[in-house]
């Protein structure tokens, strides 16, 4: 990942970046640390020479043969708030691929908040998913952040880079393909990850533990690949820990929508449709190595949804854990079996303040909101404007959606207490009331997120890199160092 030092007094100028914002006109920004004798000048009548307009992400390249530096790079910051640095830093990142080393001077008064988007940025947009080492790495390793004092800003970095690496690690479990990526390698990779952070606990039940405790959802579920399921239990319990959050994420770790079999276009992404789980682990691990003030464990049910005779079958009745019952009438509904397992046990063994879960659970997701923002759910108004905030804050995007008393009806079956996949109303409105049913006496303090459609980018977009986007490491950090 791009180093990155904090300096008052530059040391290598090749590559100079300095500040325009987004004004009529646009204007260059002063600088905490002065650039070099002349250079101000220079680059305050290029801005209008230019026709710079000052756009977050928007870059003008001056060459200055024989003189220091040799590159001045003009960089739209936008309105300079937290947002447009950090669309600044990604733009900066993916433009300055031939450079190996380049100095940002930034503003008079910048904030930790800006100097922070501004490093996700920096870090998140240069992420590539390879399975080979014929890919061209960017030259850029390196970058320096003028400030006037650079150590009243390290705690700040240190969060972004924390940030940016959990991020990455949800893209990478996201991206690996399903051949590699089974519920029992998912695990490992959780097992590795969390071995050097201290006050984490992990527990991994297995194919027997699962059917002792009677966690039928994830077993049937799993029952038809030869990839027996996992349930993931990661807890970061430090001693100054006054809330207690639970995350559950959904882990599907390949879809293929079992019997009820999906076409092969809706197929060939379903590597990613274990995102949830992903997004949950990652953030319980940037808490523990941020040492957030809160108790957060996480429950990442896995299984692999594949055809074979051992499948669960349309129409079958699944008692999950605490013996709630469910019909299933389709396969490919299956999200919702794994996550019904896991929420009640949240709710009868480990009893938190908060509940939370992230699923890529509908495609109506997507209908409903496009392709860059989730659907939140909750009928607790702090919980769901506070997880908003957060997300705004972090660079994702979500938006409430209603959970109508009038859907409730299509839930009921004749055969079992729940019908879980209703063909009536609105696909992921449905999906949660299903879920809300598994929350008891938590269900005033739940908050869902149907985020399957931001969990996957067809194409690079500010600091978001095509494929796995993590998406939800970002915003469940920022919510979760905001918990009294």
């Amino acid at each position: 990942m791009l180093a990155i030092r904090l300096i008052a007094e530059p040391d290598r100028l090749d590559v100079l970046v300095l500040p325009v914002r987004a004004a009529d006109p646009a204007e260059l920004v002063p600088t905490a640390v002065a650039p070099p004798d002349g250079t101000v000048e220079e680059a305050a009548a290029l801005v209008p020479a230019a026709r710079l307009t000052g756009r977050a992400g928007e870059i003008h390249t001056q060459l200055r043969p024989g003189r220091t530096p040799g590159r001045m790079l003009l960089l739209g910051v936008g309105d300079g708030g937290e947002a447009a640095w950090r669309t600044a830093g990604a733009a900066l990142a993916r433009s300055a691929t031939d450079e190996t080393h380049i100095t940002i001077a930034l503003p008079i008064g910048v904030t930790p908040a800006e100097v922070r988007g501004f490093t996700e940025g920096l870090l998140l947009a240069p992420y590539r998913f390879r399975l080979t080492e014929a890919d061209t790495a960017p030259a850029l390793d390196s970058v320096d952040l003028l400030l006037p004092d650079p150590t009243s800003f390290e705690a700040t970095v240190a969060a972004a880079r924390t940030t940016a690496t959990m991020t990455h690690l949800a893209r990478d479990l996201t991206n690996t393909p399903s051949s590699v990526k089974t519920p029992q390698w998912f695990a490992d990779q959780v097992t590795s990850a969390a071995a050097d952070l201290p006050d984490l606990r992990l527990r991994v039940r297995g194919p027997a533990e699962l059917a002792a405790e009677g966690f039928g959802g994830i077993l049937a579920v799993g029952g038809g690949s030869a990839s027996a399921p996992r349930l993931l239990e990661l807890d970061w319990h430090p001693a100054d820990a006054r809330t207690h959050v639970v995350l559950v994420g959904k882990g599907i770790t390949f879809d293929t929508g079992g019997i009820s079999i999906k076409p092969v276009p809706a197929m060939k992404l379903m590597r990613k449709d274990m995102a949830g789980a992903a997004a949950v682990v990652a953030a319980t691990l940037g808490a523990a190595e941020l040492r957030l003030p809160v108790r957060v464990t996480t429950l990442a049910p896995l299984a692999e949804n594949m055809v074979s005779g051992a499948a669960f079958r349309p129409g079958d009745v699944i008692t999950h854990y605490g013996g709630t019952t469910s019909e299933t009438t389709n396969s490919d509904a299956e999200g919702r079996l794994v996550l019904a397992d896991a929420l009640a046990y949240a709710v009868r063994q480990l009893k938190p303040d908060l509940l939370v879960d992230l699923a890529t659970l509908t495609g109506a997701n997507a209908v409903a909101l496009g392709k860059r923002t989730a659907a939140l759910y909750s009928e607790n108004d702090r919980l769901a404007a506070d997880v908003l905030a957060a997300a705004e804050a972090a660079g994702e995007s979500a938006w409430r959606m209603p959970l109508h008393t009038d859907y409730v009806e299509y839930l009921g079956s004749e055969i079992a207490d729940l019908y879980s996949a209703p063909t009536q109303g609105a696909g992921s409105v449905l999906a949660a009331l299903y879920l809300r049913e598994f929350t008891g006496d938590l269900r005033d303090r739940w908050l869902h997120l149907d985020m399957s459609a931001p969990s996957w980018a067809d194409g690079d977009h500010a600091e978001v890199s095509r494929g796995a986007t993590g998406w939800g490491v970002r915003s469940l950090l920022r919510w979760l160092a905001g918990i009294d």
